[in-house]
């Protein structure tokens, strides 16, 4: 079952993300980072920059090292999703900002992460490691399932946006089954050795999240003074791509151990900004 899930059902449902990526945007959306460029910049650094390094600041702290360092730190590389997006329309913020966030950096994201990936590998788990991540084809690969299905997307919403507008909720669900599944499979090849590998990452993960979402906010509110692209900015650091992230640890490496940390953190994100906006909205009534 796993390898099915990983070799089928990972990409398929990473490709069904993207392209529920792609049914939300419009050409004002890309409009909107020119128009206001300060609020993309302060998103796209967090994203970009503050992720990684509170990753690396926590794999420190913590002593974490080997596949569960490496793990933690390729899930920090992964950008937003649909999810965000979502949470970005239930808490009040700015879901423009969200939508164009996701998008630009998913685009960004084929280029950076598999270098980064190999660092984090070479650093973590060896420079003689037998887990290896070719560049060229996890460029292309990375391409094939998440750049080419947002343009689709796009496509698609641009000639019928009643049918994207309808579809899309069902493409959200549909990625979320499937993580879940191979999560849990994941757990399942593992046996007993899953509670160990949870508590040497788990702790790691809940940091990640909430630490990024807590300087995602402290960045928005004092930056832009705007409560809404805050909130923006602080669903889009604590919701990652988790489906990315074990296409990577996964799908690509074959590595159970180095997806334990993203698997962790796809679960607990839900119930963290779940909570963040639940607090948000209970402070505006």
């Amino acid at each position: 079952m796993l390898t099915t899930l990983i070799a089928i059902g990972l990409p398929i449902a990473l490709i069904f993300i993207m392209i529920g990526v792609g049914l939300s945007l419009i050409r004002d959306d890309f409009k909107r980072v020119l128009k206001q460029p300060k609020s993309f910049i302060v998103g796209a650094f967090c994203q970009l920059c503050l992720l990684p390094c509170t990753a690396l600041l926590i794999i420190f702290i913590l002593g974490l090292n080997g596949e569960l360092a490496a793990g933690l730190f390729i899930l920090s590389l992964c950008p937003g999703g649909t999810t965000s997006n979502l949470y970005s329309y239930l808490a009040k913020a700015d879901v423009g900002l969200s939508v164009s966030l996701t998008a630009i950096i998913g685009f960004i994201t084929p280029f950076t992460l598999p270098f980064l990936s190999v660092w984090a590998i070479n650093t973590y788990v060896g420079t003689h490691s037998t887990f290896t991540l070719p560049l060229i084809e996890t460029w292309l690969k990375l391409m094939v399932i998440t750049v080419f299905p947002v343009l689709i997307g796009m496509a698609i919403r641009n000639k019928f946006p009643v049918l994207a507008q309808r579809v899309q909720p069902y493409v959200s669900v549909f990625s979320v089954v499937i993580l879940v599944l191979v999560i849990l499979s994941i757990c399942g090849k593992l046996g007993s050795q899953i509670f160990e590998y949870i508590l040497l990452a788990g702790p790691a993960a809940l940091m990640l999240n909430i630490m990024t979402m807590l300087l995602g906010f402290t960045a928005g509110h004092c930056l832009l003074k705007n409560t809404a692209q805050s909130r923006t900015i602080t669903l889009e650091v604590g919701l990652q791509n988790g489906t990315l992230a074990l296409l990577i640890t996964t799908g690509m490496l074959n590595n159970s151990v180095m997806s334990i940390a993203p698997s962790i953190y796809s679960l607990l994100m839900f119930f963290t900004a779940s909570l963040f906006t639940y607090c948000v909205l209970k402070k505006d009534t």
